[in-house]
């Protein structure tokens, strides 16, 4: 959870900005230009963003930035496009799906160093569903927001997996010390 979180009014802005961008990538037209001056201070300010797509609450797509590199809300509109047609897990977005899709935002804190000594540590002291977690080892990085424990709920399997997303094999984490880091998120998304 994000201290300053956004209000009603900023979240259904980023979530239309995204559903925009959406709609305009997946037809393929150009994405809309964003009007600066309708746009709420805090959307200008520099922001990292996740924006997942879901059909029937199963994934089907998932971009981010880890880091905040431009406004919150170009971050979400760029976001959105490239998690619709550049998810190398997925095909591009179908014009089909789009009245299937659900579009989720995740605005990040900038990330923490995660200082361990032992892989007991990293199962002690991760904080499931509160904590992103990102892994770095041999100029590979994954990452999985907290929501993903709901998926997997057991932090040891949720470690493997992170390895595996980082193209590493499960048990690296286990012998091998890592570079984590954590961050939180402001989850929201379309009613």
């Amino acid at each position: 959870m994000i201290p300053d979180q956004l209000s009603e009014q900023e979240r259904s802005i980023l979530l239309a900005i995204a559903r925009q961008a959406l709609e305009s990538s997946v037809k393929d037209h150009k994405l809309p230009q964003l009007d600066y001056e309708t746009i709420p201070p805090r959307l200008k300010e520099k922001g990292a963003s996740f924006v997942t797509l879901t059909i029937h609450h199963e994934l089907r797509g998932c971009i981010g930035a880890l880091e905040a590199y431009q406004p919150l809300a170009d971050d979400v509109q760029e976001h959105a496009m490239a998690a619709a047609l550049q998810d190398y897990r997925f095909p591009p977005v179908q014009p089909g799906e789009l009245p299937h899709i659900q579009i989720e935002i995740s605005r990040l804190t900038p990330p923490k160093p995660f200082p361990y000594d032992k892989p007991i540590d990293l199962i002690n002291g991760l904080r499931p569903g509160i904590d992103g977690v990102i892994l770095r080892h041999a100029g590979r990085r994954a990452t999985f927001l907290p929501q993903v424990c709901e998926k997997i709920p057991d932090p040891a399997q949720f470690l493997s997996q992170l390895c595996l997303k980082m193209g590493s094999s499960p048990d690296l984490w286990q012998h091998t010390k890592l570079e984590v880091q954590t961050y939180q998120v402001e989850e929201f998304h379309e009613k």
